[in-house]
């Protein structure tokens, strides 16, 4: 099997005063009625925290039952808490996809098979999964393709015996959450979900994983004590109140018209923009895009490679959706780089 680094992430591509196009959270700060709940909490950290205000907000915003809902410390630590508590004989991880699952379960000493899709849309088809896997881990929309798979494609994954993990991560990015599952409360069958990359909160480590009672108290039992901190319970509660959730639609319908721009952007350069994203990020393939990443580094800007991800090739790039202002000047520098080529 190829080596990948499965630990490579966007953050390790900023720094230095670049421009970040590798790096998914939205926002650059958290806003400021965050920021304010935030603070008013300050004067509770000599408290151990609980979670108990934060469970009952996600079962409320995804009507799911209270014992369906595990709040967690981001989404990864979702992945680490699966892949401690259960013991898969045959777990499947379907790539490209962000590589955390993998690495948590092979950390924790399970082998890994890897159904990797294939371009040019890199849309999952539920019958290239085995039939004996017992384990399954998919990303939607999945980071980095951008594809949105259908609920129907991901309900068949679905089997007695079997558990699958769908990783809802960026899908309160997409106008109207569609194709999601976190409200059915489906037979084996687990969504994560992450508060991280809408509300500029990745430093706060907050998230939750929706499922079957039985399957969440398996979690709760390994998940160590005191794990969500004090501010993360209280940006749990914030962002999953009606007002917070149309907030994040508009700033969804608002991520899109951007996407738009840059896609056409793109496109205009002639650049192979992969598939229909619809995430607040799209993965682009083009000859010597390795070469090209560092050029763009040199100019300014800091973009995803696509080669640490299981399925692709270093002629992938992936680059976070920004505004105009921050996109433009970004296409004409790329213009300029694949001129000079």
């Amino acid at each position: 099997m190829p080596e990948f680094d499965l630990h490579h992430h966007g953050d390790s591509e900023v720094g230095g005063g670049l421009v970040d196009l590798a790096v998914n959270v939205r926002l650059p700060t958290p806003p400021e009625w965050l920021r304010r709940e935030l603070a008013a909490a300050l004067d509770d950290l000599a408290a151990y925290p609980d979670p108990t205000a934060a469970t009952a907000a996600v079962a409320a915003r995804h009507e799911r039952d209270l014992e369906e809902v595990l709040v967690t410390a981001g989404a990864a630590e979702a992945f680490t808490l699966l892949a401690t508590a259960l013991r898969p004989r045959h777990a499947v991880v379907v790539h490209p996809q962000f590589t955390e699952p993998e690495a948590a379960l092979r950390a924790a000493g399970h082998d890994v098979e890897r159904v990797v899709l294939t371009g040019p849309d890199f849309v999952l088809r539920p019958e290239l999964v085995p039939e004996e896997a017992d384990l399954v881990f998919v990303g939607n929309p999945t980071n980095p393709t951008s594809v949105l798979h259908s609920a129907a494609a991901l309900r068949a994954l679905a089997r007695p015996g079997r558990l699958v993990v769908v990783d809802e991560a960026f899908l309160d990015a997409v106008p109207g959450e569609p194709e999601s599952l976190a409200a059915q409360a489906l037979p084996g069958v687990v969504v994560i979900r992450s508060l991280t990359k809408t509300w500029g909160i990745a430093g706060l480590r907050a998230g939750y994983l929706l499922g079957e009672s039985t399957i969440v108290s398996r979690l709760r039992a390994v998940q160590p004590p005191w794990s969500v901190s004090t501010l993360a319970a209280v940006a749990v509660v914030a962002c999953s109140r009606p007002t917070a959730v149309a907030e994040a639609e508009a700033l969804a319908v608002a991520a899109c018209h951007d996407r738009d721009h840059l896609v056409a952007g793109l496109r205009a350069l002639n650049i192979d923009v992969i598939g229909d994203p619809q995430a607040p990020f799209v993965l682009i393939h083009l000859p010597g895009a390795d070469k090209l990443r560092l050029r763009l580094r040199d100019a300014g800007y800091a973009v995803r490679r696509g080669d640490t991800f299981p399925g692709l090739s270093p002629e992938y790039l992936r680059i976070a959706v920004r505004d105009p202002a921050t996109i433009d000047p970004f296409l004409t520098t790329l213009a300029h780089h694949l001129q000079a080529r």
